[in-house]
């Protein structure tokens, strides 16, 4: 019987099957075992708890959280990858899933079959479609683990005042707790990228706001961050302008970047 400890190194397995990364999926593998023990680590503790991992790839990260004693749906677009996954399900003792489909379209919740965990090293041309999926969908994920590029990272946690500070960053606090909790050299994935990564840990908020509340927020961020340089009586004049900023108790001759994240959804609750 295949064990996990049986396994080829992931290398050895992309070599017998002929697999190269594919451009066109933003493809980067994680190979190393030792990162992707620490990136199951940063998500844990996950003995038991279900897990969606999109874009596994070759499986370095999904073989981590099978380790770690998860549950693991794992959802491949590239059917090139089934094969080797397929190795790797029949060593995971019934505890891996395999669904090939498109994660922008898959129904997490039928899936999970109820609560779970999100964990991804994720490709780089949807994380962030994903993100705002798995935050205002029907689906709450329990938590998120998601590697990005890193410039991507640093918006999605950065504080109000912070260069990188923007919607993303806007809307994933409004919904999440966020901090960036590991940063990676390019060097660490098979082709190395032209940028750095960093792992994201998002803890969605008890009581988030609601999904009116979440829609005039969206509203507020791209008027207010779409003329970021302009005072928030310009940038906001089309939704009320000095009007809406009173009524939220803003001052309306601040920029977009100063405001925190509860200022913004002061503005969404008076819009």
């Amino acid at each position: 019987m295949t064990t996990l400890d049986s396994l080829p190194p992931l290398r050895e397995s992309l070599a017998d099957h002929g697999l190269l990364a594919n451009k066109s999926f933003g493809q980067h593998f994680l190979l190393d075992l030792n990162v992707t023990r620490k990136i199951a680590r940063l998500a844990g503790p996950l003995e038991g708890e279900t897990v969606i991992e999109v874009g596994p790839g070759p499986g370095g990260l999904t073989r981590a959280l099978v380790e770690a004693g998860a549950r693991v749906i794992a959802v491949e677009k590239d059917s090139r990858f089934l094969p080797l996954l397929g190795e790797l399900a029949q060593a995971a003792d019934g505890r891996l899933t395999i669904v090939e489909g498109d994660a922008l379209k898959v129904d997490e919740a039928q899936l999970a079959g109820g609560p779970g965990h999100v964990v991804s090293n994720l490709p780089y041309n949807v994380g962030t479609p994903l993100l705002i999926k798995w935050l205002t969908g029907p689906w709450k994920p329990k938590s998120m683990t998601l590697m990005f590029q890193k410039e991507v990272a640093d918006r999605i946690a950065a504080p109000a005042g912070a260069g990188a500070y923007g919607r993303l960053g806007v809307v994933s606090q409004a919904l999440a707790r966020a901090k960036v909790v590991m940063d990676l050299p390019a060097r660490a994935f098979t082709p190395p990228p032209k940028v750095a990564s960093a792992v994201v840990r998002l803890d969605p908020l008890e009581t988030p706001p609601s999904a009116p509340e979440i829609a005039a927020l969206e509203r507020v961020t791209a008027a207010a961050f779409g003329q970021r340089r302009k005072m928030l009586r310009s940038s906001l004049r089309s939704l009320g302008g000095v009007a809406l900023c009173e009524k939220a108790g803003i001052d309306p001759n601040a920029r977009a970047e100063t405001v925190p994240v509860d200022g913004f959804l002061r503005l969404a609750r008076a819009l």
